[in-house]
């Protein structure tokens, strides 16, 4: 057994004793927890110096990763035992992080194929979460099995969540920044478990979910459109879509990621003599990912709890679906009119209409404008077709918010981009502007009306 796997088993073990704080009490826990500090910053040297030690912490001469670990999770039981939080996201979170964390050292050793290591990591992390999730509930309100299958389908999704964006955090930031995404996924955690009245899902439908957005994913990585980190990114998006607004809204989204990602490869070697093509092959990253659909997240989570009623005045569902609908048409617009634009004549500043070199940012062509106009008017037509709210004016809105939020990110480009916003920033903005029009849009025609 390797160093790695060693290591990776022993923080598994320490994370298992999170079930101290549902089996005694938050003291009890406390305790575990200094005397896991105090014997890691006693421990210099020697064996278990060399079982434990991160490669940072050689030159420290102190296990800090390991104490750094312990104290995040103490953290986050401080938080479940002082706050709405609950106990079993607490344990569920940090079974999570150790036990995903040791398969995934596991399949270091079967495979040098990245993406079977995340599937391990995702796999047993979700298992390890809602098993936690199950046994703290068992110990602290001494559920059965049959008293907590009404709340699997619940815990299922905070697992595969958790492990979602646990697996995505460690692909871009550090293996050993366990504490940070520890901490992230237990906030996440906390967040969707507040949002339970608007879960409505069994757990074979949850199921189901993670198969369709696991089978896009996959794909998405598979055709070279996505790199894994945009992989697990769309993944997680489609999940929380899926289940919190439905398959319509996650429909409206993947037109986007699966149209978005097919125009990156158009004509990809003109693009790149050209110097305008998408980095690693077309091959979008998480950066990307977010900042075309951070908004849309935004949106779709507005939505369940407007639904849940756990909103301050009660704001209509709806709104949030129209903002969920610009926001996308927006990514759709911009993507085509700069993806499809880019291989056509010598583009124009949009502030001075003076020509540029291609790549320039904010310039613009009219063929760009045209494909862009199209993707915003696909935005609308899916969701015309899919939700009895978008009537024939509210898809007109769709497609204006889609051109307007397009323009903006122009502008923006032409002003502050390289100088102020980086692109992911600039894409966020326009994706923004383009949520608030649609949804402002449609409560002037409401207030009209």
């Amino acid at each position: 057994m390797t160093a790695p796997v060693r290591r990776a088993g022993v923080f598994a073990a320490l994370c298992t004793l999170a079930l101290a704080v549902p089996l005694g009490n938050p003291r009890v826990g406390a305790a575990i927890a200094a005397v896991a500090v105090l014997g890691a910053l006693a421990v210099t040297d020697g064996p278990l110096f060399e079982l434990l030690a991160y490669p940072s912490d050689y030159e420290a001469g102190r296990l800090y990763g390991i104490v750094t670990l312990v104290l995040a999770g103490a953290t986050l039981g401080l938080i479940a035992v002082t706050t709405s939080m609950s106990v079993a996201v607490f344990v569920g979170t940090v079974l999570l992080v150790g036990y995903g964390n040791l398969a995934e050292q596991l399949a270091h050793r079967w495979t040098d194929r990245d993406v079977v290591h995340t599937a391990a990591f995702c796999v047993v992390a979700t298992v390890a979460a809602v098993a936690g999730q199950s046994a703290a509930r068992s110990i602290a309100d001494g559920a059965t099995l049959e008293s907590l299958s009404p709340a699997l389908p619940t815990m299922l999704f905070l697992g595969a969540s958790g492990a979602l964006l646990a697996s995505l955090l460690r692909d871009i930031l550090f293996a050993n920044d366990d504490p940070v995404v520890m901490l992230t996924v237990g906030l996440l955690g906390w967040l969707l478990a507040e949002l339970e009245p608007a879960l409505a899902l069994s757990g074979g439908e949850i199921v189901a979910a993670l198969a369709v957005t696991v089978a896009f994913g996959y794909a998405s990585y598979a055709l070279e459109t996505a790199s894994i980190a945009g992989m697990l990114t769309g993944i997680l998006l489609g999940l929380l879509t899926i289940v919190l607004g439905g398959y319509g809204w996650f429909a409206v989204l993947i037109s986007f990621f699966a149209i978005g990602g097919l125009s990156s490869k158009y004509r990809y070697e003109e693009k790149a003599e050209r110097g305008v093509a998408e980095d690693n092959n077309g091959a979008r990253g998480s950066g990307n990912v977010l900042g075309n659909a951070a908004v849309a997240l935004g949106a779709v989570l507005g939505y369940a709890a407007s639904s849940a009623t756990l909103l301050p005045g009660n704001p209509e569902p709806s709104l949030f679906l129209f903002a969920f609908a610009g926001s996308v048409a927006t990514a759709m617009s911009d993507t085509l009119s700069s993806e499809i634009g880019s291989v056509f004549e010598t583009p124009r500043l949009i502030t001075t209409l003076e020509p540029v070199e291609p790549g320039t940012d904010g310039g613009v062509t009219w063929q760009g404008e045209i494909a862009g106009v199209a993707g915003a008017a696909v935005v609308a037509g899916i969701s015309y077709g899919l939700f009895d709210a978008v009537t024939t004016v509210g898809a007109a809105i769709i497609v204006a918010a889609g051109v307007v939020g397009m323009t903006v990110d122009s502008l923006l480009g032409a002003t502050l981009e390289g100088r102020v916003l980086g692109n992911q920033s600039v894409n966020f903005l326009a994706t923004l502007s383009g949520a608030l029009v649609c949804a402002l849009l449609v409560l002037s025609f409401a207030v009209l009306g």
